[in-house]
């Protein structure tokens, strides 16, 4: 049989590889979005072409009411959650409004959390299921100016750490994918000069593409990775090691 998989953050450029890659090795994919529905309308015929079902659902899990929406529109079994939404906000930390404390807080942390245990149960009963967070590399070492993005990401790998110890009895899997620089519009405001810096930080000499990002989120949802749990994977070329 095959298994449905609930990708959060399906329009941003990881998410949308993510769901490509996906239905190309035949899984079921439900694709959420916020804003950017365009992106995903080529799902649909890559779905026809594998011969699966592919479903898009709107919600703002920015907002406390968000999962609801979200969970709202599913009426599916779910065996594998991937929660690839996020943004973050550059400057510095004092600069940082009340607002977008709230709205990445509850995007990165407590959005994440309502999602998965909205699905945790039935997981749970069935003894199966995989959880994979794109974290980020700023998670593990910190990022000056992106201080609130940061904490979020790193409030993730501690959860995935966390609850991996805890589900793992009922056989259920969760991990994080933590990429380093990536070419996607989270990127667009540094300058080419800049990003070629940022290259010659990395002992690949180039950014990640996220295709490549894609390719680990389907290997830790797949029997593949059957003893890997609780894991911070790096996709960082070399980046941070540690």
């Amino acid at each position: 049989m095959r298994k449905r998989v609930l990708v959060i953050g399906a329009s941003g450029d990881i998410g949308l590889s993510i769901c490509k890659k996906l239905i190309e090795e035949k899984y079921h994919v439900i694709a959420h979005y916020n804003s950017k529905v365009d992106p995903l309308t080529e799902l649909f015929n890559l779905a026809i072409d594998y011969q699966v079902d592919c479903q898009v659902v709107q919600a703002d899990l920015s907002s406390e009411k968000g999962v609801e929406i979200l969970t709202s529109q599913i009426n599916t079994e779910i065996d594998s959650i991937v929660y690839a939404s996020g943004f973050s906000v550059f400057g510095l930390i004092t600069d940082v409004s009340n607002e977008e404390i709230d709205m990445l807080t509850q995007l990165h942390i407590k959005s994440l959390i309502k999602v998965i245990n909205h699905y945790i149960p039935n997981m749970v009963l069935r003894k199966t299921g995989s959880i994979v967070v794109i974290s980020s590399i700023w998670g593990q070492i910190g990022a000056s100016c992106e201080v609130l993005y940061s904490t979020t990401k790193g409030a993730q790998n501690a959860y995935v750490m966390s609850l991996a110890k805890e589900l793992g009895p009922s056989g259920i899997r969760v991990n994080a994918v933590a990429p380093g620089a990536v070419k996607t519009s989270m990127l667009n405001s540094f300058s080419e000069d800049d990003l070629e810096a940022i290259a010659e930080e990395i002992p690949l000499n180039r950014l990640a593409i996220p295709n490549e990002i894609a390719n680990t989120v389907s290997f830790l949802i797949s029997e593949q990775s059957s003893y890997v749990t609780g894991q911070i994977i790096g996709v960082n070329g070399g980046w941070h090691t540690s």
